[in-house]
């Protein structure tokens, strides 16, 4: 089997010895048993095609697209010997047409047509013209199997072979860090999709695309972009995507702000349609990624609408929902429980759903929204009131402190009246008080002068966080935390405890993760630590230093600018001898004392040079 964007092709073999035409079929189950779809067959055009109305997650959110659909077409290589349609599990032999709950159609083929079948799948979000459409652009007839193959790893080759690593230690085959990093890569590159299809094969021509929240097709000489599972993915996986994959960035905010567009705010987790999964305001952290580096070909000043909106105007029915986790047929949730934070700098735990975790979320998002305004300075005309809301969003982004307990030394959710919740287990967003203590990101510093000893204090912490098994790597908000080690400036200890998580939570067989991929932020992780850095504050262009995995790395980014397009990443020793511990570090040949490299470096270097020590160092120390 094989794929391109909006097509499959799949060959089949069928065994020698099943000689009988009932031996030789197909079934496509166009729908499940509680939805309406249809199917149809041309036996002369040797097509099935048919459509299914089933949305993932329909009942969440406020979006109710009453015409969408999957649609596809179906060709198979040999002519049909018989064909027909399923209804409910029944066989209506042929029958060409059937609409209904679940329905499907199946076709069967002669012995004397050999042993060999192929289909080749077109699929749209449009129509079946187009699904069809689709698949002549993408796999037309005559296009062989090994053609599809090898044009679909060309495709990749081309995303792929932007890395090129040399030096590692591959006696273990099941942790092999070069199979974890090229599959991570891959993972990575995958989402958001584009949900936009071709109208032809010219480069750059226009393109086709439906749009649940209008529930209509647009025409546009431009990408949009789906699949934003963003609290997931704003960690890491962005910043990966502005290195390997800046061709795709500014039209991936352009699909944001048509997002912002079309419903009035910017996406939470979006699949299709806004669905309300998890929680925050992460595309605010997004954009500001994109600005930091470099990217600006979108609408900023409707930027900082979008995002300011999110920092300063609750949701529907803010004061009567708990809005808790995919709580169904709820408004967009943007910042659930905004109306407490406003008012107290905190969402009231006996109000709100997830209350601690928001409280921190939204300081950080507090955080990535003035970044954005900062950028918008220079896109619209600036009143003094632009500017005051900049700065009190910075001022708001220390909001975090409210839930500081100090006599527990955790973060600890508050009720409306400021006491603390009963239990600290209260309040917390698929975590505990352990990962959520360290849910910081913007301000390691100042979280550090809240322990008690302050940095020591934080790094004892650290150290009882990880010894005592409170790390959970498997779920997002703890990516992070190993980091923390070098932002307060223990950069050794940050070193081995990045080595121990990807040991521990990523290898090169099958269940190759510990927890589920997230749309690619598990392996951005992955393919940001082994190249020696890690974004802790995605809405900075700051990179915290942990370990590199290899001797030896060659990136060949396609930097979108004039100029040198290969960075080599070299440190001896760190794959081939497991050397984990950073004695020195620099770019171009100048000294970098902390621990710290930016985008702006990373895109404009030609090398940056590890050297490695097989014992902890005192490099990156404050």
């Amino acid at each position: 089997m094989s794929a391109t964007a909006h097509a499959g092709h799949l060959r089949v073999d069928f065994n020698v010895d099943s000689q009988e035409q009932s031996q030789r079929y197909f079934v496509i189950q166009a729908t499940r048993p509680n939805w309406t779809g249809h199917v149809e067959i041309d036996e002369v055009a040797r097509e099935v095609a048919g459509s299914n109305p089933q949305r993932h997650d329909y009942d969440l959110g406020p979006d109710r697209p009453s015409s969408f659909s999957m649609y596809f077409v179906s060709r198979f290589s040999q002519p049909f010997a018989s064909f027909g349609t399923t209804s409910a599990g029944q066989l209506q032999h042929g029958q060409k047409r059937q609409h209904g709950r679940f329905v499907g159609a199946f076709v069967t083929f002669a012995p004397e047509a050999g042993q060999r079948v192929e289909v080749r799948t077109g699929v749209s979000y449009v129509s079946i013209e187009q699904a069809r459409r689709n698949l002549d652009i993408e796999i037309p007839d005559g296009q062989s199997f090994e053609q599809t193959i090898e044009k679909s790893k060309s495709a990749w080759l081309d995303k792929l072979g932007r890395v090129e690593i040399d030096g590692v230690n591959a006696t273990d085959s099941d942790h092999d860090p070069r199979t974890i990093f090229y599959t991570g890569l891959f993972h990575a590159l995958q989402y958001p999709n584009d949900y936009s299809e071709p109208t032809d094969t010219a480069e750059g021509g226009l393109r086709v695309f439906y749009s649940g929240y209008t529930d209509r097709v647009h025409h546009e000489k431009d990408s949009y972009y789906q699949s934003w599972s963003i609290w997931d993915t704003y960690r890491a996986e962005h910043s990966l995507i502005t290195l390997f994959a800046p061709e795709r960035v500014d039209s991936m905010m352009r699909s944001l702000l048509r997002i912002f567009d079309w419903t009035g705010r910017l996406p939470l987790w979006a699949n299709m349609v806004e669905t309300n999964i998890m929680i925050s305001t992460n595309a605010n952290a997004v954009l500001a990624n994109a600005l930091v580096r470099g990217f600006r070909n979108f609408d900023i000043a409707k930027a900082w609408q979008a995002v300011r909106k999110d920092a300063y105007e609750p949701p529907e029915r803010d004061t009567e929902l708990l809005y808790y986790d995919r709580e169904p047929f709820t408004p967009y949730e943007c910042r659930a429980g905004l109306t407490s934070y406003l008012s107290r700098g905190w969402v009231d735990n006996d109000r709100w759903s997830e209350s601690a975790s928001r409280t921190l979320d939204y300081a950080f998002n507090d955080y990535a929204c003035a970044v954005v305004a900062s950028y918008s300075f220079n896109s619209s005309r600036v009143g003094e009131t632009q500017r005051a809301e900049a700065q009190q969003l910075i001022a708001r982004s220390k909001n975090y402190a409210k839930l500081w307990n100090a006599d527990t030394q955790f973060m600890h959710a508050r009720n409306e009246n400021g006491s603390f919740a009963r239990s600290p287990e209260w309040g917390w967003a698929e975590g505990t008080e352990w990962i959520y203590t360290f849910d910081v990101m913007h301000d390691p510093d100042g979280l550090a002068a809240l322990f008690k000893n302050g940095r020591q204090g934080m790094k004892a912490k650290l150290d009882e966080y990880f010894s005592g098994g409170h790390n959970m790597h498997s779920n997002e908000p703890s990516h992070h935390v190993p980091y923390l080690f070098s932002s307060i400036g223990y950069s050794s200890d940050a070193a081995r405890q990045v080595r121990e998580v990807a040991w521990e939570n990523y290898n090169a067989t099958a269940n190759g993760l510990s927890g589920n991929e997230d749309l690619g932020q598990m392996s951005a992780w992955y393919v940001f630590s082994a190249l020696g850095f890690y974004p802790v504050n995605p809405a900075s262009e700051d990179y915290t230093v942990g370990s590199p995995f290899f001797d030896r790395v060659t990136l060949n980014l396609p930097r979108l600018r004039a100029g040198n397009t290969t960075l080599v990443i070299s440190a001896p020793g760190a794959g081939t001898e497991g050397k984990a511990y950073v004695k020195s570090l620099k770019v171009d040949g100048q000294a970098i004392k902390e621990p710290i490299l930016k985008h702006s470096q990373i895109v404009s270097a030609r090398m940056i040079e590890f050297e490695m020590s097989d014992t902890p160092t005192t490099w990156g120390q404050k």
